[in-house]
């Protein structure tokens, strides 16, 4: 029987995303409350910045970030099946979000450590010959 590891323990990157039920359950395992509890916080959360934004007021969530909601602009497109024909594609509401400054700045970090290892693979990979 594989060993039980606490969700906190897991490096994110080997995650493949970051999901609802991920938060639900490592809030419950902090806080020692009933997942259920949790779920039903968590949700109410997010229905509240849906419902704000939906109703144009902007969330700003302090050093997490802005969501604004915004309206895009008409553009034309084309289909690629009939190259001769285009139409214009309505504006439409959407939510632009700014980083805050702490996320910008724990983000800018992974930046750098992803380039470090990327530079420490790429001088590997150019000394074996033929790319074996």
């Amino acid at each position: 029987m594989p060993a039980i590891v606490p969700w906190r323990t897991i490096p994110l990157w080997s995650m493949g995303k970051l999901t609802k039920r991920d938060i639900v359950v490592a809030i419950s395992n902090q806080t020692g409350m009933v997942q259920h509890q949790v779920f039903d916080i968590v949700q109410r959360t997010l229905d509240k910045i849906t419902d704000s934004l939906a109703n144009n007021v902007p969330v700003e969530l302090r050093n997490f970030g802005i969501f604004q909601p915004r309206l895009t602009k008409p553009r034309v497109g084309r289909n690629p099946n009939q190259p001769g024909s285009s139409f214009v594609i309505p504006s439409r509401a959407t939510v632009k979000f700014k980083a805050g400054k702490v996320m910008r700045q724990r983000v800018e970090k992974l930046s750098r450590e992803l380039k470090e290892a990327a530079a420490k693979k790429a001088p590997a990979a150019a000394a074996r010959p033929n790319g074996q």
